[in-house]
């Protein structure tokens, strides 16, 4: 795995992220496995996982605290020592809100 540079840096970010550690579910086919999310936001999360280089998206479930559990397609952004930088796919509406209620109050 050879980590890539950030196509734009984190001050252009439009949506800030917020600190996570949340233990996410990354959905493969015919298993399923734990990772955490260090940060997320409205766009997206970083993962401290590394995926095989052939992958370009990952189905993750994030189970949002005292809330639903968001499923979602997330594609790979950008590739780290650490982990990856995923963007989501489509969220409907029910995900978007839930995401915006854990988001909100975690916001500087």
């Amino acid at each position: 795995m050879t980590p890539t540079p950030s196509a734009r840096p984190a001050a252009d970010r439009f949506h800030p992220r917020v600190e996570a550690n949340l233990m996410v579910k990354v959905l493969l086919p015919g298993r399923v496995v734990g990772a955490k999310a260090r940060d997320l936001s409205m766009a997206g999360l970083f993962l401290h996982a590394h995926p095989a280089d052939t992958l370009r998206e990952l189905t993750l479930s994030i189970p949002l605290p005292d809330d639903r559990e968001i499923t979602t397609t997330c594609f790979i952004r950008r590739r780290t020592t650490h982990g990856v930088a995923l963007e989501f796919g489509t969220l409907d509406w029910d995900d978007f809100l839930a995401l915006a209620r854990f988001l909100h109050p975690r916001l500087p």
